[in-house]
């Protein structure tokens, strides 16, 4: 890939992919930002109307973008949102929502990217995964569960189109402050008469403090523009908080006894 690239960034109107397409945009790449309801102000790059859950929207963005460009170096996965409730509680179209959004949307649009990327054998595909991929975090179950998948399909896509000198990262953020608190998803379960309720509201209120007391998105944007610039990226990378990174990396090690006790602890279950 060259030194400038053309790089197309999902969800880039809030948080962290608005940092990712504004920092790409400074240091001189060509960067589609895209949005369900793209705005009309002008942010220093091209916005694009995508709808990751729509096969045609995804499809037409991408289209778009190699009819303008005639290529596309890099993808930047980051459209999402978090689901919060009891899985007990939580309705099979609420987790199928979580599902469609955060992981097939992910599908989607790789599938709708790769061609191209693999007719020019060459190309970034950045999926933006989390820490709760990783370990599974109370009353975000599906959330951490459509992560968990994404980060298999990444490191199967990996495997399956190296030789077509394509690479495929998962990047895994902590706590990170955005938008993400206060857009989150209340399920439907978990209110008045629910039997986790106590215990729900508790740890909601510690996964939000720790959101607040988050990373700016802006380190984020910075650990994508280090991948961008590697000639060869690993299965993954975190970013975020050192305690927290550290608490994740020890899942490979520690008893799982322990490790879901300090999890237990961490959210005062």
């Amino acid at each position: 890939m060259g030194t400038t690239k053309i790089v197309l960034v999902t969800g880039a109107s809030s948080g962290i992919g608005l940092a990712c397409a504004k920092l790409l945009s400074e240091r001189g790449h060509t960067v589609y930002g895209t949005s369900r309801k793209p705005s009309p102000a002008s942010l220093g790059f091209r916005m694009l109307e995508l709808d990751v859950t729509q096969d045609a929207s995804v499809q037409a963005a991408v289209a778009t973008v190699l009819a303008e460009q005639g290529h596309l170096d890099v993808v930047v996965n980051n459209a999402g949102y978090a689901l919060a409730g009891p899985i007990e509680e939580t309705s099979l179209k609420e987790a199928q929502g979580q599902f469609d959004t955060n992981f097939f949307g992910v599908l989607r649009v790789c599938q709708a990217v790769l061609p191209s990327m693999r007719t020019r054998r060459s190309g970034l595909i950045i999926n933006v995964s989390s820490l709760g991929g990783v370990a599974g975090l109370p009353f975000q179950g599906l959330y951490s569960a459509s992560k968990f998948a994404l980060e298999g399909l990444t490191e199967s896509l990996r495997l399956e189109v190296a030789s077509f000198g394509i690479q495929v990262t998962s990047l895994q953020p902590g706590d990170v402050h955005t938008p993400i608190t206060q857009n989150r998803v209340r399920t439907q379960g978990g209110g008045p008469g629910s039997p986790y309720r106590s215990a729900f509201e508790t740890v909601l209120r510690i996964i939000e403090k720790e959101e607040r007391d988050g990373v700016p998105a802006q380190r984020v944007a910075t650990q994508v523009l280090r991948l961008m610039e590697r000639k060869q990226t690993g299965v993954r990378s975190t970013v975020g908080h050192l305690s927290q990174r550290i608490i994740t990396a020890a899942k490979a090690f520690l008893p799982s006894w322990l490790f879901e006790r300090l999890l237990k602890s961490y959210y005062g279950l």
